[in-house]
């Protein structure tokens, strides 16, 4: 069996290192797997084709900025994509995020039309059912479930000045996605499998594959970054994320320290210089970091991971933290809290600072052993537990062809 995967990136981010270590899991297993992406750097002993090119994404992403047709550029890179697709001949064809400036998506779907391979596409987000957003539920919009009209989350990713494409964006989607035959749709969280259910999506067929992690990496590992950062005797609060914006919390946790008592300091991951050079006393800030070995002792120092976004479909930085021996408090939004148990961590209310105040006071006044919690629960997301369902998958659909 042969499996052709599509991701805007190969090895770096949440959704690149599930891309590779799918690719891994399906080689272990005997068959051949191909990753086709657009932009940044792919790991050694991984067969990938690049597509596109810094050019190309820039004039991508600028074209789609003034006209909100996101997603329609990047001919060049698709009939590439295309044309390594029928060299390649695979059984099934994976996509994950084929937005992000590097495809274009009717000539690629036209072309999925015609060639009638399986298709599997894991939804890492809700793009592919709007007219413009990723995301909705910072915004309370629910436009998505019928016709997409006027937006107000024009600023959200991809980024638009425009909003006039959006309905036309919504009903090229709509014949796009909605009409191709042998798609199974495979979504990390049940909260986004029901976002689904209620879309024009909602008669193709739908499996939740929770995300794994790899559990010999993300473990408790003995550091001493405390030291290092002059932050022993106090409480560690970590916040983690690749890019921080005011819908991944940003702004909160500033709200926050200033609440809180001076035992506590928080370490926030994935900074940009600007933001570090705002922080207040009491937080330090990271640059971002490839290197899932330093997040794995991050993770091990802190005492809680806090993540409040107010939008995300199922967040790896949940599941590495407790795999870390590290609990979680998380507010309720998107798939966050489906990763979580009472045992090793807890959730609040979108934006209810004072709720996450007692609930770390709580958490770390409790004499329960949540590090052992944790580690059990992440037992649940184990790599190659879950993506064994995804060969248990790919088998059923060929069974099916035959």
């Amino acid at each position: 069996m042969k499996i052709y995967q599509i991701n805007v990136v190969c090895g770096s981010g949440s959704t690149g290192r599930i891309a590779v270590d799918l690719a891994h899991t399906i080689e272990k297993k005997g068959h051949a797997c191909r990753i086709a992406y657009g932009r940044g750097q792919v790991p050694m002993n991984v067969d990938a084709v690049k597509i596109s090119n810094r050019l190309d994404l820039y004039w991508h992403a600028l074209m789609s900025r003034l006209t909100g047709k996101h997603g329609l550029y990047s001919g060049c890179a698709t009939r590439k994509l295309i044309k390594d697709i029928q060299q390649y001949q695979p059984d099934i064809i994976h996509l994950h995020n084929i937005h992000g400036y590097y495809v274009n998506y009717n000539l690629l779907f036209h072309f999925l039309k015609e060639y009638g391979k399986p298709i599997v596409w894991t939804m890492h987000d809700c793009w592919a059912f709007t007219g413009h957003c990723a995301h909705y539920e910072s915004v309370g919009c629910n436009q998505w479930k019928t016709l997409c009209r006027r937006c107000t989350n024009l600023r959200a990713y991809p980024k638009a000045f425009s909003g006039f494409s959006v309905t036309d964006n919504f009903k090229r989607k709509e014949n796009c996605f909605s009409t191709v035959e042998n798609m199974t749709i495979v979504t990390p969280s049940f909260w986004l499998k029901q976002q689904i259910e209620e879309s024009f999506l909602k008669h193709r067929p739908c499996v939740t594959i929770p995300n794994g992690i790899n559990l010999s990496i993300f473990r408790p590992l003995e550091s001493d970054l405390r030291k290092r950062l002059n932050f022993e005797g106090k409480k560690v609060l970590l916040g983690v994320a690749n890019v921080w914006t005011a819908k991944k919390g940003f702004d909160d946790f500033i709200r926050l320290r200033k609440m809180l008592e001076e035992r506590y300091v928080i370490c926030m991951i994935g900074l940009s210089q600007s933001q570090i050079d705002k922080l207040p006393e009491g937080m330090i800030g990271v640059a971002k970091t490839d290197s899932v070995e330093e997040l794995a002792q991050y993770y091990s120092m802190a005492d809680v991971l806090l993540n409040l976004t107010y939008e995300d479909t199922f967040p790896t930085t949940n599941i590495e933290a407790i795999a870390c021996g590290t609990p979680v408090i998380t507010y309720r939004t998107g798939g966050s809290p489906e990763i979580l148990d009472e045992s090793c961590g807890a959730v609040a209310k979108a934006g209810n600072l004072q709720e996450v105040v007692y609930l770390l006071e709580r958490w770390l006044r409790s004499k329960n052993d949540y590090r052992q919690a944790c580690l059990d629960r992440a037992q649940e997301f184990e790599k190659d537990h879950c993506y064994e369902k995804y060969m248990e998958l790919y088998q059923s659909i060929q069974r099916g062809v035959k």
